[in-house]
C-alpha cells in the first residue's frame, strides 16, 4: 500500500533521510524506532504529504504523492481522507474554537452531510472518551485530553492508514494504556498503523514490524518488532535504548 523508493530528504543541505527503501502492506502495524534527530518525525510528515522527497519517490496505493499530485483537488481529497496523521504536538493539530468543531472539521471539508458529520463526531468523541468535552475550548484541556481530541479528529474521517508521530509523548501511564487500547482496536479492525515511538513497554504486542533508523538517517534494521526490541545490544549500539 505504501512504498518508499530511494527516498532522501534534507533541511538546509543537511541530510535528514537518506536512501530509504521500504514497502508497507495494507493492514500492517509498523513501528519506527531510532534516536532523537534520526529523521523519524520527518518521515512521518513525508508520509502525510507535508514534506516531499528531495530524491526518490513516495507511492500510496500505486500513485505517486508529490507536490504536483497534491495540487490536484480530487487526489489531495482522497489521499487525506484515506491517510490520517496524528502530530507529536497536539497544539499543532488543534485550531477550532470548540472540541466538537475540531472533530467535525475534517468531515465537513470532505463535503459530508451534516447528519453524517454529527454522527461521526458523536461516535469518535465516545470512542476516545471525551464526549463530555464537546463544548470545551481545546487549548484549555490537559495534554492527555488534547491527544484524545486530536485522534478523534483524525478518526472522524475513517482513514485506512493511521500515521502517528510519538503518540505516547508527554502522557501519563494511564493515558498511555488507554491510547494503546485504542490502537489495538484499530489494528483489529484492519487499519494500517504506522508509528514512531520510544515507548517500547506501552506498545509491546501492538506492532508486528519495526524499522530502526540510524543516526546516519538510514534504515539500520528492518524485522519483527519483538525480535528487534529484545536485541538490547543492537539497540544500545544504535542509541535507541
Amino acid at each position: 500500500m505504501i512504498a518508499l523508493e530511494a527516498v532522501s530528504f534534507s533541511y538546509g543541505g543537511a541530510d535528514v533521510l537518506s536512501g530509504i527503501e521500504l514497502s508497507i502492506p495494507r493492514g500492517a502495524a509498523v513501528a519506527f524506532l531510532g534516536p532523537n534527530g534520526c529523521g523519524k518525525s520527518t518521515l512521518m510528515k513525508l508520509l502525510n504529504g507535508i514534506v516531499s522527497p528531495r530524491e526518490g519517490r513516495y507511492l500510496f496505493d500505486g500513485a505517486e504523492v508529490s507536490p504536483q499530485s497534491l495540487k490536484a483537488p480530487a487526489f489531495a481529497k482522497s489521499f487525506h481522507q484515506r491517510l490520517g496523521f496524528l502530530f507529536q504536538n497536539s497544539d499543532t493539530q488543534l485550531f477550532c474554537p470548540l472540541v466538537q468543531d475540531e472533530v467535525a472539521f475534517g468531515p465537513r471539508q470532505m463535503g459530508l452531510g451534516e447528519d453524517e458529520v454529527e454522527s461521526r463526531v458523536a461516535d469518535c468523541l465516545a470512542l476516545l472518551g471525551v464526549a463530555h468535552l464537546a463544548s470545551r475550548v481545546p487549548y484549555h484541556l490537559s495534554e492527555g485530553e488534547k491527544r484524545r481530541v486530536a485522534l478523534a479528529s483524525v478518526l472522524a474521517l475513517n482513514p485506512e492508514v493511521l500515521v502517528l508521530d510519538e503518540p505516547m509523548n508527554g502522557l501519563d501511564p494511564r493515558m498511555k494504556r488507554f491510547l494503546r487500547g485504542i490502537l489495538a482496536q484499530l489494528k483489529a479492525a484492519g487499519k494500517t498503523i504506522i508509528c514512531s515511538t520510544h515507548d517500547f513497554a506501552y506498545v509491546d504486542g501492538l506492532f508486528d514490524t519495526a524499522v530502526v533508523i540510524s543516526e546516519e538517517h538510514r534504515i539500520a534494521r528492518l524485522g519483527g518488532f519483538a525480535e528487534i526490541v529484545a536485541d538490547e545490544a543492537f539497540l544500545l549500539a544504535h542509541n535507541v535504548a
